[in-house]
């Protein structure tokens, strides 16, 4: 069996919310990553980082030109033709 299984850290134990398919005894590696609504650790949401800069390059370039010499940048060809 492969594949991610929802578990909860509850007295030093790991303890599995979905049912698994494995032997007894079967050795396993478990990675811990800790679920976004729970990540958050110094008191600071995801959420209110990315407010406090929203706007930051407001008035500093001109957004129409970046997107041009995006697609301007996109069209042009670096790559040598294989050699076939």
């Amino acid at each position: 069996m492969s594949g991610t299984v929802r578990a909860r850290f509850k007295a030093g134990v790991l303890e599995l919310l979905d049912a698994v398919d494995l032997s007894e005894g079967t050795e396993v590696s478990v990675t811990i990553i800790e679920s976004a609504a729970k990540a958050d650790t110094r008191g600071e949401s995801m959420r209110d980082a990315l407010k406090a800069t929203a706007g930051a390059w407001k008035g500093l370039i001109d957004a129409e030109t970046l997107k041009r010499n995006i697609y301007e940048d996109r069209l042009i060809d670096t790559r040598p033709a294989p050699k076939l």
